[in-house]
């Protein structure tokens, strides 16, 4: 699987369809044949059908931020348990699925450039994530099949159907009681970016309408999973060899105003199942859906098996801007959100965002961002240039002229590279998660409890341990870090980690001492292989017949 991680949120075009119809589930898929070109009748047949399910190489292409990066890692899960063969070659592959981003143009245009090279190289192509949820109507995926955002349990059957050259298109919302739920069963087969990492979605959707935001018309309005069914995924996943979780959605704050619980609530529940030595990462939330629980969240994120660092983007130091945007906050409310948890848990690690060129920000607007920015000298700083996403509010405004733009972020770059983020932090002594492996390949990358990143020796028996390093030196982004001399390597994983590319899942239909293939599995995988064989002979009597 190839994946590109990146993080916000998204709104709905006159152009485009409606909720209605987008929303709606369909109780009947009409397949389309796609039409062959000089091909014989009885050749078509034989294209069409005689394909054997579950055989194939498939290559999973995932862009975005955490949450879509848990559905790839679900839809390829999913695939590999029907017996599909998950590959990172792409040449090498019979069909590809690229699950989408929409949050900024740059990420949409890697996206469309990656569809038209697929379909230049003749391969059977499946599209997912928020671009084709929210415009399925493009021209460059006209006649290309679609999983839902919701819909990421029937890729199996989607991508089945492109296989024998069908479009098939699901875009319906997953609802109990016609009330939208957070989407597809936390419980499915997947397969790990990262063995060590679970990314559990909590929640998809959110209660905002940004003008800039194009997300919403994809992920629509708020839907909570019950916490029971995200604490079962905690568990499973620390049974599997996980050491860290991240909780992942589209505002982590919101979570639980439409199933009457609390984000708190379901914090608390989470931390009682994390085992000793593993932690827990917590999401993004906007301003206004924390500010009611600082005194509650301050005691979690000072929770030594949860890491004290929160994602909160300001987006703008204006509140004429934050008002055009429809953020729904102050930027005094922001301050109040960082001063309380910055007084209540030293240390803590508070991530922004920044938006710089918002069509109504004038100088004097952006002159309050840099304020803001020099006041707290985030650590952690996302900066992005506003790029008119089509049909939104936004894209309608009168805009700031490029070459500002460009200024306004760079000069925004600047100050954020001008000051010292970690030096005062050479010489201490902190105990580390090591969990991944560095950009370079040439370091394994820790976390301490304030999840700022610190770099390690990239010595195997060093991974899944929680270790202790003095700190010997700093970057802008990372902490170097060297390991006190007989210190204890602790393991920080329950069990054994799954090994790369194996299936989450499927290990708990197993017992303990076997190593047979669940009965479930073997059934689905014949009935696969009868059907495929079926289809042959019966083209190939249709063939005998006709000739």
């Amino acid at each position: 699987m190839s994946h590109g991680l990146d993080d916000i949120e998204d709104i709905v075009s006159l152009e485009d369809i409606t909720p209605n119809e987008r929303f709606t589930n369909k109780t009947d898929v009409i397949p389309k044949s796609k039409k062959r070109h000089n091909v014989s009748p009885k050749q078509e047949e034989l294209v069409a059908d005689s394909i054997v399910p579950g055989t194939q190489k498939i290559y999973v292409k995932t862009w975005g931020c955490s949450h879509n990066n848990s559905d790839g890692e679900y839809m390829a899960g999913q695939l590999a348990t029907y017996g599909y063969n998950i590959t990172d070659k792409a040449d090498d592959a019979d069909l590809w699925l690229l699950n989408s981003c929409t949050v900024k143009n740059p990420a949409e245009d890697h996206f469309r450039n990656e569809v038209k090279k697929a379909q230049k190289s003749g391969k059977h192509l499946v599209v997912s994530g928020c671009v084709p949820q929210a415009q399925p109507r493009m021209e460059y995926i006209n006649g290309v099949s679609i999983v839902g955002v919701q819909q990421i349990d029937r890729v199996v059957e989607v991508v089945e159907e492109t296989l024998k050259g069908h479009t098939v298109r699901l875009l319906g919302q997953k609802k109990a009681a016609g009330k939208k739920i957070g989407g597809a069963s936390l419980n499915l087969p997947k397969i790990r970016k990262n063995p060590l990492i679970e990314i559990i979605a909590i929640n998809t959707g959110c209660l905002n309408q940004c003008t800039y935001c194009k997300t919403k018309y994809a992920r629509g309005e708020l839907g909570s999973y019950p916490p029971q069914e995200i604490v079962d995924r905690a568990k499973q996943s620390f049974q599997e060899g996980v050491c860290e979780i991240w909780l992942t959605s589209e505002d982590l704050g919101a979570y639980g105003k439409d199933i009457g619980v609390t984000i708190v609530e379901l914090l608390w529940q989470l931390v009682e199942v994390i085992p000793e030595g593993c932690m827990m990462r917590i999401g993004m939330t906007n301003p206004p859906y924390i500010l009611e629980h600082l005194e509650s969240i301050s005691k979690i994120l000072s929770h030594p098996r949860v890491y004290s660092f929160l994602h909160v983007p300001v987006q703008s130091g204006s509140d004429c801007v934050l008002a055009d945007m429809k953020r729904e906050y102050t930027v005094d409310d922001f301050r109040q959100v960082a001063d309380f948890l910055k007084e209540r848990v030293p240390g803590v690690t508070i991530a922004t965002d920044v938006i710089c060129g918002f069509p109504t920000e004038t100088v004097e607007d952006f002159k309050g961002t840099l304020k803001l920015i020099e006041d707290y000298k985030f650590p952690s700083l996302f900066i992005n240039q506003f790029f008119p996403r089509p049909a939104t509010p936004a894209a309608k405004m009168h805009q700031v002229p490029a070459d500002e733009k460009k200024r306004r972020t760079k000069e925004v770059s600047i100050l954020f590279k001008s000051y010292e983020t970690y030096s005062n932090k050479i010489g201490e002594i902190q105990n580390v998660l090591v969990t991944e492996v560095s950009h370079d390949k040439q370091y394994y990358v820790a976390h301490n409890k304030f999840y700022e990143q610190v770099l390690v020796p990239k010595e195997e028996r060093f991974l899944g341990k929680m270790i202790t390093v003095k700190i010997v030196s700093t970057g802008k982004h990372y902490l170097m870090g060297e390991l006190i001399e007989n210190s204890k390597l602790v393991t920080a994983s329950i069990a054994q980690p799954l090994s790369k590319g194996e299936i989450s899942g499927v290990r708990r239909y197993l017992p303990a001492t076997s190593s047979k293939t669940p009965l479930w599995l073997g059934i689905a995988v014949a009935v696969a292989i009868i059907a495929g064989f079926l289809d042959i002979v019966k083209i190939s009597y249709q063939y005998i017949l006709n000739t």
